[in-house]
């Protein structure tokens, strides 16, 4: 059976230390339904941890997050899925909060963690923190999440004009984690519909801090998932990689991700009902025999227990072919959450195009005056395949060229990165 399972979805994962930090405190997990009667029970799970914390606190927080959950969520059979998601997350801070306290090196270490259940009825988030889950569906980029920030949480009080003041409060401070404190409110978002086509995105703050919204929409939209996952860290990094980047994206592809029937299911394992039936049919018709040889016996004592009989097991024998023939429901999972929160457009645009390009002008002038050894004919290359798509009026194709000329971009820095650090190794 599980070699013959389509999970429906295809992904791709990558997380990246960045250009500044010495560490990354980021951690992740994808594990996708192996089987069908995985998917139907629990379905894919996809975790994203951005840890915070001195001594390498932050770095065990994360992994902490991404193991706890993953283990809690498929370890709890008795719980419906969205219960089953809470109940992980509630584990996983337990789990940190206990090792911050026995330990003076991690104490009040913390992380955020966002995670993506995918099962047959939709598409389930359990949030705390600010790293971000988003859904990509025909051209809109939604943000399913609520950043548990302060400038999002005094956005929502409605006591401040973020558009006047927002510069003016700091970003990047959190008002929920795991680990800091014994109990952690936690938000679970959906079930959100799941159709063919539709990508999801859970990402650290390392992404969205650098790369605007309509941006990353876009990139997904135009590329497949691997290429997808390398654009946007390598577009973090040229923009300074300030942060630790952790991307992980997901796409439900032609064969629905929900599209698993319970009928289905148990066709691929024991059915107690398909058992009974055919025991059902057997013991009828043996009554029938023995009925007809009593009265041809004229053994009418036995031949009216036969008869009897016989009519029990037809009546049983007629509920369970009903029985099975009506289709079992699905129950349905209760809505949570009030996300999406933002939506944006993630058309691909020759604008898109032109603002992706001006990344990769701007290292090409900090080469030019920093006499850096960089080779531009790949990315020359690129970009004039992409002049060319915009004038076919081919926007996606334009994209996709851009974005192959930002990875090479982020491949030639590299190497110069590591020119320079070999050159001051052998200078020292």
């Amino acid at each position: 059976m599980s070699d013959r399972w389509n999970s429906g979805i295809a992904f791709a994962e990558l997380t990246d230390v960045g250009m500044r930090r010495a560490n990354n405190q980021d951690s992740m997990v994808s594990l996708p339904a192996k089987t069908e009667e995985r998917f139907w029970t629990r379905g894919h799970l996809f975790v994203v941890a951005d840890g915070m914390g001195a001594h390498a606190a932050g770095e065990l927080a994360s992994q902490i997050a991404t193991e706890q959950i993953a283990m809690h969520y498929f370890r709890n059979t008795e719980d419906k899925p969205a219960e089953a998601l809470r109940n992980a997350v509630t584990g996983a801070n337990a789990e940190i909060h206990h090792r911050g306290q026995s330990n003076p090196e991690f104490h009040n270490m913390g992380t955020t963690a966002c995670s993506l259940a995918i099962v047959p009825e939709g598409a389930l988030v359990a949030h705390v923190g600010d790293s971000r889950v988003y859904r990509l569906r025909k051209g809109t980029f939604e943000q399913l999440t609520f950043d548990h920030s302060l400038v999002w949480e005094m956005e929502a009080s409605g006591h401040i004009d973020t558009s006047i003041w927002g510069k003016s409060i700091p970003k990047n401070v959190i008002t929920r984690s795991l680990g800091p404190n014994a109990e952690v409110e936690i938000d679970i978002e959906g079930p959100f519909p799941v159709e063919a086509g539709d990508a999801f995105l859970l990402c650290s703050d390392g992404l969205t801090g650098l790369v605007d919204d309509c941006e990353i929409g876009a990139l997904i939209d135009c590329l497949p998932e691997d290429l997808a996952t390398r654009v946007l860290v390598d577009l973090a990094n040229l923009r300074g990689g300030s942060d630790n980047t952790t991307v992980v994206v997901v796409r439900a592809n032609s064969s629905s991700t929900n599209g698993a029937s319970k009928s289905a299911m148990r066709k691929s394992g024991p059915d107690l009902k398909n058992q009974i039936l055919p025991i059902l049919i057997a013991v009828t018709l043996l009554c029938t025999a023995t009925t007809v040889i009593a009265a041809l016996m004229q053994s009418w004592g036995l031949m009216i227990m036969t008869t009897m009989l016989t009519l029990i097991c037809g009546v049983a024998t007629s509920c369970q072919l009903l029985r099975n023939r009506a289709p079992e429901p699905i129950e349905p999972i209760p809505m949570g959450g009030k996300g999406p929160y933002r939506r944006y457009d993630a058309t691909p645009t020759a604008d898109l195009y032109q603002r992706l390009g001006a990344t990769v002008q701007a290292l090409r002038d900090a080469s030019k005056q920093n006499n850096w050894m960089m080779e531009w004919k790949k990315v020359n290359k690129y970009q004039t395949r992409g002049v060319e798509a915009l004038k076919a009026n081919n926007a996606k194709g334009a994209i996709r060229c851009q974005a192959q000329a930002i990875i090479e971009t982020m491949n030639q820095l590299r190497e110069q990165n590591n020119r320079a650090a070999n050159e001051t190794a052998i200078e020292n």
